[in-house]
């Protein structure tokens, strides 16, 4: 149960990547960047660069990004050092809002074997249902406001009424496994 005596200690369990990288990204550097919540969890100092070295990889980037602006980066390389900010908190729970918004297909593609592979209990909002199918054993629907579903993804996103009835579509893969 949330209350005030223990939120200091759930929210260090918990990661946001915003849809938007611009929103989160605000320091110099890449390195400082994705250093910047490990310092201020009081993470020690030695620990640090690991860290930062360990969500760059796990983000797909390497070794020499570490120095760049982030505001110089392309729109995905953007996400990616968004995602290494938030790794190298190591949280327990990652939400994250429409992560894969505005990627090309390789980008896409990158980030959904990342959070695949995560450990972190994942909360996304999307309408990317693809995403969902690679991602999710468990969907909650929600629209204007108020959950309407909550169970098996790969059931609920092939219930064409239901969906239909919530202004999404059976995704493509779904259709095409029905039709054969």
């Amino acid at each position: 149960i949330l209350n005030s005596s223990n939120l200091q200690q759930i929210r260090k369990q918990v990661g946001l990547l915003f849809q938007d990288p611009n929103d989160q990204l605000f320091c110099p550097t890449v390195f400082e960047d994705i250093a910047f919540g490990p310092m201020n969890l009081s993470v020690p100092a030695s620990e640090i660069p690991r860290r930062v070295e360990k969500a760059l990889s796990d983000s797909g980037l390497d070794y020499s990004f570490r120095s760049r602006s982030s505001h110089h980066l392309s729109l995905g390389e953007r996400r990616r050092v968004s995602l290494a900010t938030v790794l190298a908190m190591e949280p327990a729970i990652l939400g994250m809002d429409e992560p894969t918004t505005n990627l090309d297909p390789r980008n896409r593609r990158h980030l959904i074997e990342v959070i695949s592979g995560l450990k972190a209990t994942l909360i996304i909002a999307t309408h990317d249902l693809e995403l969902v199918l690679d991602v999710c054993s468990r969907t909650v629907l929600m629209d204007r406001g108020k959950i309407w579903a909550d169970g098996a993804t790969n059931t609920m996103l092939a219930d064409a009424h239901l969906m239909e009835m919530h202004g999404l579509e059976v995704p493509l893969s779904l259709k095409s496994r029905t039709q054969f």
